[in-house]
């Protein structure tokens, strides 16, 4: 199972990678699936030896009993193993729907992988233009419940830092400015420590980056919000902004158009025409592979113009 799906995902444009995982990637999105099989395998193994040594007087009927709960250790970490590979792959082929499916029979899972996965997959599924807009915001509590409850499991998992970050900010647009901007801080503080775990995330580099940007790019009656609710209001550089978009494309090179948009947008706004229009033109003939590549694009067209 593990290989056919690996060998399909191999075909894909767009790769994911992390040290010491397996991993399958679209749409310059990042996703982690941590390989326990073989670590598994290898603790039952010399567990069992150990398990022998401590207790040489073990009875049969003990041994039995202890030999089947490692082979239902076994099992389930194969299932496991089968289940989150099954689920990036419906991801990295855009199979919204089916992959939400799959991972709702996970809900109540203590698998930090398997909740993260749930709240990336909901959020996905609210942004379906089809999608009416009361699903549309119970999609998005779902998901921010989803992504708190796999960072209550395990808060050393940088994907559940992730997204509880974006999902927060989601539920933000429900709430309205003033809670958009009270989280802000909240929303850095996870991004932060998501690229903390793991240094080399594109996306969580992309993400803080346009954190950056939007604070750096704050309409005045927004200010005056943020200096109501903080004594001293969030604030960013485009320099930051650019800084954190181009850490994620030297870690993973032309991994997301919107990021390539971000780029010749934050060089726009520096006033570097030559740098927005490099960026802008990568934007602009980036394979229009999903619906947001497609708004990328037409963003960029757009944007070049005014460039001349």
């Amino acid at each position: 199972m593990a290989g056919r799906l690996l060998l399909r995902c191999l075909s894909r444009s767009f790769t994911e990678f992390t040290p010491g995982a397996k991993s399958v990637g679209r749409r310059g999105t990042k996703n982690y699936t941590w390989t326990t099989l073989g670590m598994t395998t290898g603790a039952l193994s010399s567990g069992r030896v150990a398990f022998l040594l401590g207790l040489p007087g073990l009875s049969y009927l003990g041994y039995g009993v202890f030999c089947r709960v490692q082979s239902s250790t076994a099992v389930y970490a194969l299932e496991r193993e089968e289940v989150l590979e099954q689920a990036d792959y419906l991801y990295s082929c855009a199979e919204t729907e089916k992959l939400y499916q799959l991972l709702l029979k996970h809900k109540d899972s203590d698998d930090a992988e398997f909740l993260w996965r749930l709240a990336r997959a909901s959020r996905d599924l609210s942004l379906l233009p089809d999608m009416n807009q009361e699903r549309k915001k119970q999609l998005v509590f779902e998901a921010f419940s989803y992504a708190k409850a796999a960072l209550e499991k395990d808060d050393t998992c940088f994907a559940a830092h992730k997204w509880y970050a974006v999902c927060l900010s989601d539920v933000g647009e429900y709430e309205g400015v003033k809670s958009k901007i009270g989280n802000s801080y909240i929303i850095r503080e996870h991004l932060e420590r998501a690229i903390e775990l793991n240094p080399k995330d594109a996306t969580s580099l992309h993400i803080i980056g346009f954190w950056c940007f939007a604070f750096a790019d704050l309409p005045w009656y927004q200010r005056k919000v943020a200096a109501v609710i903080f004594s001293t209001p969030p604030t960013s550089t485009f320099e930051e902004a650019l800084g954190y978009f181009l850490k994620a494309e030297e870690a993973d090179p032309n991994f997301y158009s919107k990021n390539l948009l971000m780029l010749g947008k934050t060089y726009m706004a520096m006033k570097d025409r030559q740098n927005a229009l490099l960026w802008l033109s990568k934007a602009r003939d980036y394979p229009a592979l999903t619906l947001e590549d497609k708004e990328t694009h037409k963003e960029a067209v757009e944007l070049l113009k005014t460039l001349g």
